[in-house]
């Protein structure tokens, strides 16, 4: 009798460290790197430079990746934000270089129009009833298709032709080209992650999205706008992917082919590692910044050790295998 009272003690401490290391997994991780690569890379990896420019490698990742964070609060997924953030992107150089747009003008304008792809998965989802990731699939590739007809399958930068090869005398602002320099591009990451805290945590739209996310079906028993809050997740993500876009022109100083593609797999990988940090088991803005923060100290340490840049994606997979598995894993024994 004692001796089984004493295994089931055991298996009880077991498993609250087992749940204790999966909870705070992300922040043990952080720092196991942190301590590798300064290991490794002694008077290179851990210097104030470094650790600004992990920061400012990640803010365009954790800001689409907040977006996304917010549909899967609602239990969506949201495969379309790599598209948004190359729409935008396309549209806000052109706007400027094309049109010779003021900034208060052309970045407004930007996003509203980027919400097109929002409207467009909110009807395919909610009147459609299309399962969120097909929907959102099928838009990806539709939007992505109308960014590059729109800018005629090539990049825009500033001195180069129209379509129809009239030139162009448009110029990026100066107050646009900040958005994506340090600070700035460090502190509207961090304002973006704290307002989508604040909102998913503090506010009683952020708990309905939550109870949405928990049980749809009793939420809507409950006398919450289901599909409003649904359509309003879209709304967000794609908002935030946008905004992503328009700094990602900014940084990158012009609209490149399809730019916001690469950043779909880093993005999922912070939500997806995020939703299990701290023991909340949902998708989370702070999460997901830690989620980026683990990505980037991952690629940014690599790099540094010289493996192949087309080796990162393989160490990038991995990372969101290992997400997913804790998260999926967590779901079914909770």
């Amino acid at each position: 009798m004692v001796k089984n009272k004493e295994q089931k003690q055991m298996k009880l401490s077991a498993t609250g460290w087992m749940q204790s290391i999966n909870n705070w997994g992300t922040i043990i991780a952080i720092i196991a790197l942190i301590v590798f690569f300064t290991v490794a890379l002694p008077d290179l990896f851990l210097t104030g430079s470094n650790i600004v420019n992990i920061l400012r490698s990640i803010s365009i990742v954790t800001i689409i990746a907040i977006g996304l964070t917010v549909s899967l609060s609602v239990d969506g997924f949201d495969l379309s934000i790599g598209s948004s953030a190359t729409l935008a992107s396309s549209l806000i150089v052109s706007f400027f270089v094309w049109y010779s747009m003021p900034a208060g003008i052309a970045i407004p304008l930007a996003l509203l129009v980027t919400l097109i792809i929002a409207g467009v998965n909110a009807f395919l989802i909610v009147k459609v009833k299309i399962p969120d990731l097909f929907a959102t699939l099928s838009t990806m590739f539709i939007f992505e298709g109308v960014a590059m007809t729109y800018t005629g399958g090539g990049s825009i930068s500033v001195g180069m032709p129209r379509l129809d090869g009239s030139p162009t005398e448009g110029t990026l602002p100066v107050l646009f080209t900040k958005l994506g320099q340090t600070p700035w591009i460090i502190i509207i990451m961090i304002v973006v992650v704290v307002i989508v805290h604040l909102f998913l945590n503090h506010t009683k739209h952020g708990r309905y999205m939550y109870m949405i996310g928990g049980n749809q079906e009793a939420a809507r028993l409950s006398g919450i706008p289901v599909n409003r809050y649904r359509t309003l997740a879209y709304i967000i993500s794609t908002l935030f992917a946008a905004l992503g876009g328009i700094i990602l022109a900014s940084y990158v100083g012009s609209s490149q082919i399809n730019a916001g593609a690469g950043y779909l797999m880093p993005a999922v990988a912070a939500a997806f590692i995020g939703a299990s940090f701290a023991g909340k088991g949902k998708p989370n803005a702070i999460g997901t910044f830690f989620g980026a923060v683990l990505v980037g100290i991952l690629e940014n340490g690599l790099v540094m050790m010289s493996v192949p840049y087309y080796s990162l994606n393989i160490v990038k997979g991995l990372v969101l295998a290992l997400a997913l598995a804790s998260t999926y894993y967590n779901r079914k024994h909770h």
